[in-house]
């Protein structure tokens, strides 16, 4: 199926759209819960302000990628890459 050059609101429940692909896609202010995303592939993504609560992260790699604000259990993700560059091990 494609959807393309719309502006429609859509209710997904107890679907298999594995191996889709999303390009030019507005998805602020969606939410996603029970959702499997194992080796998906994030490219260009803006996720300012998003949160992320019970969600396994394993295995996962971050590169390139703007962490300005990113806290990870209340700490600046900033405030730890300084601390373990400084070999301190400590958060500012």
């Amino acid at each position: 199926m494609e959807i393309r050059n719309t502006a429609e609101r859509l209710i997904v429940g107890n679907a298999n759209l594995s191996a889709s692909t999303f390009d030019d896609v507005d998805l602020s202010g969606a939410g996603f819960t029970n959702v499997n995303l194992s080796r998906a592939s994030l490219t260009d993504i803006d996720l300012h302000g998003a949160g992320f609560r019970d969600v396994n992260l394993r295995d996962v790699d971050i590169r390139d990628c703007a962490l300005q604000g990113m806290r990870i259990d209340g700490v600046l993700v900033t405030d730890l890459f300084a601390a373990y560059r400084s070999g301190s091990g400590k958060p500012g």
